[in-house]
């Protein structure tokens, strides 16, 4: 996957590149002198609510399904696994492809189901005998 270029979003639309918003940062974590002083972490913004690249209705769904994760419409990841740029800014457009179709997905209905006669006849006769069991381990002076 190279760093730029348009980024497919699935087989749902593509990304320009130049809607894409990059900013790079110093990573945390231990490194020494490389970690202090490169800017290896990578953050990539994407304006989810005003982008022309994405259809109307799923942009309305993707925006629903993100309310927390898109504050404004725009939707960001960072990542700082490697000590590399390039690995982080690849593995930012990945994940934000994947946040993306994770939220156009839609969810199938549930279809309410009831039990079988004969499952709720089991399920009785089960009481029952779990009954009994407990009567049984009382003594003849604890009845009530």
């Amino acid at each position: 996957m190279t760093n730029d270029g348009p980024l497919p979003v699935g087989h749902l639309f593509t990304i320009p590149a130049d809607e894409l918003h990059w900013r790079f940062d110093t990573s945390g974590g231990p490194g020494g002198q490389h970690a202090n002083r490169s800017a290896t972490r990578a953050e990539v913004s994407f304006d989810l609510a005003t982008s022309p690249s994405v259809p109307d209705d799923l942009r309305e769904r993707m925006l629903a399904r993100l309310r927390t994760g898109a504050a404004g419409g725009v939707v960001s990841v960072t990542v700082d696994d490697t000590r590399s740029q390039w690995r982080n800014r690849a593995l930012a457009r990945r994940r934000l492809a994947e946040v993306l179709v994770g939220a156009a997905k839609t969810r199938r209905r549930r279809i309410a189901t009831m039990p079988s006669a004969a499952a709720r006849r089991r399920r009785i006769e089960r009481k029952r005998h779990r009954a009994e069991v407990k009567r049984l381990r009382k003594g003849p002076d604890q009845e009530e």
